[in-house]
């Protein structure tokens, strides 16, 4: 019988994901703006109407999460120098300087959850899993962030 890695994936997402919810609420935000303004981090400033196939989501949820983003000075929408009919989306300051705070509390809930594992298997179980998922974390995270948000 062969070794199935999904279940025990899931099981780890879901362990991260009951150790970063209260960490996360205390910022006031969610899996999902994280993973909005990850992305924004990553690849720079993006065309609005790009955004819903970028995360993975649809287009009416993409709104309502820039504007939750843009309410608290996250992320701002400008319209495009090219057209001027579309908007484009740039982190601000302020998201960049809580997505580092947010990100190293993060990095203190993988810590927990990853324990077992040396610092050098800790490693390389990022290799695999980056490997695994065809690329960068940025690439892999509207799939990350629709495990993340399945109830439970």
């Amino acid at each position: 019988m062969p070794e199935l890695s999904a279940p025990l994936l899931v099981h780890l997402a879901r362990r991260m994901k009951l150790e970063a919810e209260p960490e996360l609420d205390s910022f006031g935000l969610r899996a999902r703006h994280i993973v909005a303004l990850t992305l924004l981090r990553d690849h720079g400033e993006q065309n609005q109407s790009d955004l819903p196939a970028m995360l993975g989501v649809d287009p009416t949820n993409v709104v309502a999460l820039l504007n939750e983003l843009e309410a608290d000075g996250l992320v701002e929408r400008r319209r495009s120098a090219e057209d001027r009919r579309r908007h484009t989306v740039a982190l601000t300051r302020a998201g960049t300087r809580k997505l580092a705070e947010v990100e190293k509390v993060l990095s203190v809930v993988e810590a927990r959850v990853l324990a077992p594992l040396t610092e050098a298997e800790q490693h390389e179980l990022y290799l695999l899993l980056a490997r695994a998922s065809g690329g960068s974390c940025t690439e892999a995270l509207p799939a990350a962030q629709q495990c993340l948000e399945t109830p439970d």
